[in-house]
């Protein structure tokens, strides 16, 4: 990096971070689509939400357009096929309980008959709008809840009686899809996770007819859901513990350790961790979307001097010059605030010296940091999450994985159900005393 943009970049971030980050108006030309597959989890839970939302377009938006994909994309995060759809089928049951979705509780995959059938159904259908999407999500519950018999018949019917129509809004394509989202303007919005981001987006130029009402159960940034003192004081005596591995050069690590430090930790008395990861070469971000969830989570970012390789074992050896975990946390805290927040070059000498003068850090660690990386990468895949950062919550006895600022709302969630199935336990055993 150049010495003007070492000198250069630190103000720009200040400027970066003040001005807007919303593209006001986006055109509307291409319309609202959705990516569906058949046998894709998230796909069965976005179609419970498709009539209302499509009630509420504006014209400029109708007919939503529904894309039906026979291809599944490669896993991601190097898992295997049978761990991703492992990972789908439990997440789906996570956002189905939260968010109230028709799911069921022991979730089978389609069989590929079942499939083959419901796509004929869908393809000779002569319904159109909103009379689709509710037969759409009426064939999705028959195959997700392998309501195979009522399948059957349906599919008889619109064997022998229609032909395969060709509307433009109902499109049969092999375009890769890993799971269902929604596109508009050209940027997609995963289906549920997007959900909210995608009306907020829709209502803001005016192209809904009504308040959209989705997902009520979602909490928001800096809101919580737990205000009670007895339940706070019953979260902080099982002292909750968590662990956090993050990508140094992934921007989404640095806002959801702020986050969490700044807003959950103390909140909820939760011992953290944090396991620095080696270079996985995370560099390929929607920048003003990380830029607008760092103003939701009220978290400064800007996206200048992001870690490389050189940086990475940097920000390593002073996170592990120092001994005690707590601190540690405070260290790389600090670390990441510099580099995301302040435009610091940390594969640049004096940078490095003067937050270690800063962070009081009298002498680097001796110890090869870049195997200590590796064996928090090991620990980190053991774990078999799709995506970066990777979360594990201990509280009561139990464990709970999860992954990326998606799912930093599971904190609260999990702890209200814990408190939740305590009460009912005690509720049990004081009856049967009676």
């Amino acid at each position: 990096m150049s010495v003007f943009r070492r000198w250069f970049d630190p103000i720009r971030s200040r400027w970066f971070y003040q001005k807007p980050s919303r593209q006001e108006v986006l055109p509307t030309d291409k319309g609202l689509s959705i990516y569906l597959r058949l046998d894709d989890v998230y796909s069965y839970l976005a179609v419970q939400q498709l009539p209302q939302l499509h009630e509420i377009l504006s014209e400029e938006l109708k007919p939503l357009k529904v894309m039906i994909s026979s291809q599944a994309a490669e896993p991601p995060n190097n898992m295997t096929a049978q761990e991703w759809q492992q990972y789908c089928l439990n997440d789906a049951k996570i956002l189905a309980r939260q968010h109230r979705f028709g799911y069921d509780e022991q979730p089978e995959l389609p069989t590929a008959e079942a499939i083959q059938q419901a796509e004929v159904i869908l393809r000779n259908t002569p319904l159109r709008e909103e009379q689709f999407l509710y037969l759409l999500e009426d064939v999705f519950h028959m195959l997700w809840q392998q309501q195979y018999g009522k399948l059957r018949t349906l599919y008889a019917m619109a064997s022998q009686q229609h032909q395969p129509q060709n509307f433009p809004e109902r499109r049969f394509i092999e375009t890769p899809v890993a799971a269902s989202y929604f596109e508009f303007a050209d940027r997609k919005y995963h289906a549920v996770d997007d959900l909210l981001r995608l009306t907020r987006r829709l209502k803001q130029q005016k192209l809904l007819t009504d308040n959209p009402i989705f997902l009520i159960n979602h909490i928001e940034w800096r809101e919580h859901i737990m205000s009670d003192a007895e339940e706070l004081a019953e979260i902080h005596a099982m002292h909750p513990e968590l662990d956090l591995y993050i990508a140094l050069e992934d921007p989404i690590s640095w806002l959801l350790l702020a986050y969490i430090k700044e807003e959950l930790a103390n909140y909820y008395n939760i011992q953290l961790r944090v396991y620095p990861l080696s270079y996985h070469g995370r560099d390929f971000f929607d920048w003003s979307l990380a830029t607008r969830l760092s103003k939701r989570a009220d978290v400064a970012f800007t996206p200048f001097c992001r870690p490389t390789q050189e940086a990475v074992l940097n920000i390593a050896r002073l996170f592990y010059s120092i001994e005690d975990d707590e601190q540690r946390v405070d260290v790389m805290y600090d670390i990441l605030k510099a580099v995301w927040s302040k435009g610091q070059d940390l594969s640049f000498a004096p940078h490095v010296h003067a937050l270690q003068q800063s962070l009081q850090i009298e002498k680097l660690t001796e110890v090869d940091v870049s195997e200590l990386l590796q064996q928090n990468d090991q620990q980190c895949y053991a774990k078999h999450q799709p995506d970066f950062p990777v979360l594990e919550l201990r509280i009561a006895g139990q464990s709970y994985v999860f992954n990326s600022l998606y799912r930093v709302w599971m904190i609260e969630s999990i702890f209200s159900h814990v408190l939740e199935q305590q009460y009912k336990q005690q509720t049990t055993n004081d009856s049967s005393k009676m």
